[in-house]
């Protein structure tokens, strides 16, 4: 088992930037992919970027150039760093482990998730 906990969020405004973490405990972290997803009211949850337990890295379009995805393996961390933040990127954003992939299958392990808001 993985435990997942996201923290970070909170309320900024348009064009700002916010740094989402993801600490993670249980089985080692490092053999994981680690992906963001984010889930809108009355939308489904979406894929927002992951990072392969190697070199991969994906990033949905409508945050590619805004959005960086890292981890720090020794720290069991992962973290989403989000600049030009848009009103639309407001959603409750979660972190997964599991593996590499664009999907929500793809992932066994999810946090609860921490709430972005951003202001017009």
């Amino acid at each position: 088992q993985v435990q997942l906990v996201e923290s970070g969020g909170g309320l900024v405004q348009a064009g700002g930037s916010l740094r989402l973490s993801c600490a993670a405990s249980g089985r080692t972290f490092s053999n994981y992919a680690l992906a963001w997803f984010r889930q809108a009211p009355g939308k489904e949850r979406e894929f927002v970027a992951a990072a392969a337990s190697g070199a991969g890295i994906n990033y949905a379009d409508s945050v590619k150039g805004r959005f960086t995805i890292f981890r720090d393996n020794a720290k069991n961390t992962g973290y989403l760093q989000m600049n030009s933040l848009k009103s639309e990127d407001t959603a409750v954003y979660y972190c997964a482990a599991g593996a590499y992939g664009t999907k929500y299958h793809d992932y066994g392990y999810w946090g609860q998730g921490t709430q972005v808001t951003v202001s017009s």
